[in-house]
């Protein structure tokens, strides 16, 4: 069996995708193999994987399901030891993929690994791992920083960004819920911290590499909304509901009440006031209710660490 699965799910990323896939041929770490699956892509994109991917296993899709369906159906029909999440606009330097499966092999407990993720600049930080705030935003830790070794250390952070995150296929399996792996309801948008928030509730440890380097380039960003698309905006919204339906415990939300509640209004009055296009990922919240209610249930049946080992990730 291949020991890492190198998964990419496309969407409209002819430009970008094959700079991504020559930076895969130049890793060090040999025992890869590459999949992809394309989300009925309306550009050259199958044409440029087609071309750039060599032997890779090709999914096309008739219709756009979403990253998290696309990866969860690329992670359960090839599974491997190891699954690097990659998205098409990354570019990896040639040890990523062995510096990270590197500690994943010396730490048992290590459910995931992420490296230094880099600006397409070199110089701008794009991620050093995921961390949670007090009112349930999720951040990249140093992003929009000028890299200046400020974070060359290395160690545990909450978790990972879905841009390039390697995953013990274990770990997985361990934390999948109604057999899934990221949440299909999420569509695309925070399902990457709803699988890390996941992993940790479930006693699994996430690792900072710095010695492993990538380049991303970032389109949503905080500061971008108001340019957006209105679809990724609705999901934003809808998603920071999911995350803490799915993950959220009730002594973690004793503790941090006040700080939710003035978010979650803050975020429903914004909503209601100026962006109408995003009401209905307040609904979708709503109307599948009794549905995600089942779904937490599960999770939370699932927890194994207490809530002051989950309220110190929470700053």
């Amino acid at each position: 069996m291949t020991r890492v699965a190198v998964q990419i799910v496309t969407f409209n990323s002819a430009d970008v995708v094959g700079a991504c896939l020559d930076s895969i041929r130049r890793q060090t770490h040999s025992d890869l193999r590459v999949r992809i699956l394309d989300n009925a892509s309306s550009d050259a994109t199958l044409e440029r994987v087609r071309n750039a991917a060599g032997d890779a296993d090709i999914v096309p899709m008739d219709a756009n399901t979403g990253y998290a369906a696309g990866h969860n159906r690329l992670a359960r029909e090839y599974p491997a030891p190891y699954v690097l999440f990659l998205n098409p606009d990354t570019v990896l330097e040639p040890r990523f993929v062995e510096e990270l499966a590197g500690v994943l092999d010396d730490r048992a407990d290590a459910g995931s690994a992420t490296g230094k993720l880099l600006r397409m600049d070199g110089r701008t930080i794009d991620s050093t791992g995921i961390v949670m705030t007090r009112n349930q935003r999720h951040l990249d830790r140093g992003a929009g920083e000028v890299d200046t070794g400020q974070h060359d250390a290395p160690g545990e952070v909450f978790g990972v960004s879905g841009a390039a995150a390697l995953y013990r296929y274990a770990c997985l399996e361990a934390v999948g819920v109604d057999g899934m792996f990221f949440d299909e309801d999420f569509f695309a948008y925070r399902e990457d911290a709803d699988l890390a928030w996941r992993c940790r509730l479930m006693g699994w440890r996430s690792f900072y590499v710095p010695a492993a380097v990538a380049r991303h380039r970032r389109r949503v960003t905080p500061e971008r909304r108001s340019s957006l698309p209105k679809t990724i905006n609705r999901h934003a919204v809808k998603n920071r509901f999911l995350l803490r339906m799915n993950n959220l415990t009730p002594g973690l939300y004793r503790r941090l009440f006040w700080d939710i509640t003035a978010r979650d209004l803050a975020v429903v009055g914004y909503v209601l006031l100026k962006e109408w296009s995003s009401i209905p990922g307040l609904w979708y919240v709503f109307r599948h209710w009794g549905r995600l209610y089942r779904k937490r249930r599960r999770i939370q049946a699932s927890v194994r660490v207490s809530d002051d080992a989950i309220a110190e990730w929470f700053h």
